[in-house]
C-alpha cells in the first residue's frame, strides 16, 4: 500500500510574512477575498494587520466573523450564504483552528454543493472538487490547520464534534508569521502550544506512522520543547520557534492521523466548550502511560527530543517514564491544570467515553482500546 502525503502548494515563514499575501492573491488572479476571522481578533486589531496588506495592495474583501471558538454547523451555514452573496472568489482565513476550520467547511460546500448538509462532511467525505482557494494565516501556534487536511465542526444538537478529513480542503497558501501570534495571552499560548506537542507525540506513535512522518514529528517535538516556555513569556525566539514547530507537527499528523488523546478531548469541547489545547494537555500524559507498552522504543526518542539526557543508558521503563515526566513538567511550567476535576462531571463520563470511542481519531491509537478503557482513563483524571 502506498503512503500518501499532502501539503500546501506554498508556505511562507518568518516575521513579516503576511506581506506575501498580496503578491499571492494577485499572482493567482484572485479578485475578491472572503475573510474569515473571529470577533476577538477583529476587536483587538489582529485581523487588521492582514486587512492593511490588502488595502495597501488595492485588493477588495468582505469580512465574515460569525465564528465561535468551537465552530458550529450554524457558523458554517451562515458562512456559506454570506460567501455566495459576497461575490468573492477566494478565502483568507485569519485565526486559530476555529477560523480555519470554518473556512474549510465553507470552501468545501461552495464547490461541492451536494454536501450542503454539514453533517454529511463528517469522516472521510467523498467530495469531488477542491474547495475554494484558501490563504490561511494562523494567529495561534497550535492547531496547524493551515497545513492539515482535517477540520472539526461542533454539532450543538448532539453535543459532539465532527472530525472531517478531506484532502480537498487544504489551503493552497499558508502564511506562518510569528508577528501575528505576538498578542496571544499566556494562557492561550500555553494551551495551543501543548496542542501542538500533542499533535507531534500522537502523530509519532500513531498506527499509521512511518519514516517520513516520524521525521517531522520528532523535529516538531524538539522545537516545541525548547520554544514553548519562551513563547509563553512572549520572547521573539519562543514565538518564532512555536510558529515553526506547530507547522512541522501539522505536516506530519495530517497525513498519518492521531489517537485517543484527541478522541477524549473532542467531546470535552463539544459538551463543556473546553479549550481544545487545555483538554489535550491534561489528557496527554495519562494516555502516554496507557499507550507505552505499544510504542516500542519510540519514547526514548521522544525523551531525547524533549531534552532528557542519558536516555541511551536507560531501561525501557526508565525512558518511557522520562518521556512522560518531561511532558508533565512542560505542562506544569506553562500553567496547564493537572486534572479534569473542574471540567468533567462524573455522571457525563459514559457519554464522553462513548463519544471518544466513536471519534474519528480513535482508530489511529497505537493500542487497541474500548469504551471501558476510555471510561477508566477519564475517571483517573478526576
Amino acid at each position: 500500500m502506498a503512503n500518501r502525503f499532502v501539503l500546501n502548494e506554498t508556505s511562507y515563514h518568518g516575521a513579516g510574512a503576511i506581506a506575501a499575501i498580496a503578491d499571492e492573491a494577485k499572482g493567482r488572479g484572485f479578485k475578491k477575498a472572503f475573510v474569515c476571522s473571529d470577533p476577538d481578533l477583529i476587536k483587538f486589531g489582529v485581523t487588521k494587520k492582514v486587512l492593511d496588506v490588502l488595502d495597501g495592495a488595492g485588493l477588495i474583501y468582505e469580512v465574515y466573523s460569525n465564528i465561535k471558538p468551537n465552530p458550529t454547523i450554524e457558523n458554517v451555514q451562515t458562512g456559506v450564504e454570506a460567501y455566495k452573496a459576497s461575490g468573492a472568489d477566494y478565502i483568507i482565513a485569519i485565526g486559530g483552528g476555529s477560523s480555519m476550520d470554518t473556512a474549510k467547511a465553507i470552501g468545501i460546500i461552495i464547490n461541492n454543493p451536494e454536501f450542503a448538509d454539514v453533517r454529511s462532511l463528517e469522516g472521510v467525505a467523498p467530495t469531488k472538487n477542491k474547495c475554494v482557494p484558501i490563504i490561511a494565516v494562523p494567529t495561534t501556534a497550535g492547531t496547524a490547520a493551515e497545513v492539515t487536511i482535517n477540520y472539526v465542526i461542533t454539532d450543538v444538537e448532539k453535543n459532539r464534534k465532527m472530525v472531517c478529513v478531506d484532502p480537498h480542503d487544504i489551503p493552497v497558501v499558508a502564511v506562518i508569521d510569528p508577528d501575528m501570534m505576538s498578542t496571544m495571552p499566556k494562557g492561550l499560548t500555553a494551551a495551543t502550544g501543548m496542542d501542538a506537542l500533542t499533535h507531534a507525540i500522537e502523530g509519532y506513535i500513531t498506527a499509521g506512522a512511518w519514516e517520513l512522518s516520524d521525521m517531522f514529528h520528532l523535529k516538531a517535538i524538539e522545537i516545541i520543547a525548547r520554544s514553548l516556555r519562551g513563547a509563553v513569556d512572549n520572547t521573539p525566539e519562543g514565538r518564532e520557534g512555536m510558529a515553526l514547530g506547530q507547522y512541522v507537527a501539522g505536516m506530519g499528523f495530517s497525513n498519518v492521523g492521531l489517537g485517543i488523546v484527541h478522541s477524549m478531548a473532542h467531546p470535552l469541547g463539544a459538551l463543556y466548550d473546553t479549550p481544545h489545547g487545555i483538554a489535550n494537555a491534561i489528557i496527554l500524559p495519562t494516555v502516554m502511560e496507557y499507550n507505552a507498552e505499544a510504542t516500542g522504543d519510540k519514547y526514548k526518542y521522544i525523551a531525547q527530543a524533549m531534552g532528557v539526557a542519558g536516555t541511551e543508558s536507560m531501561s525501557v521503563d526508565e525512558y518511557r517514564k522520562a518521556a512522560i515526566d518531561a511532558v508533565k513538567q512542560l505542562s506544569v511550567d506553562v500553567g496547564i491544570p493537572a486534572d479534569l476535576k473542574d471540567i468533567v462531571k462524573r455522571e457525563d463520563i459514559p457519554f464522553l467515553a462513548q463519544s471518544a470511542y466513536d471519534d474519528a481519531c480513535r482508530p489511529g491509537n497505537p493500542k487497541e482500546t474500548s469504551v471501558e478503557d476510555i471510561t477508566k482513563l477519564y475517571e483517573s483524571l478526576l
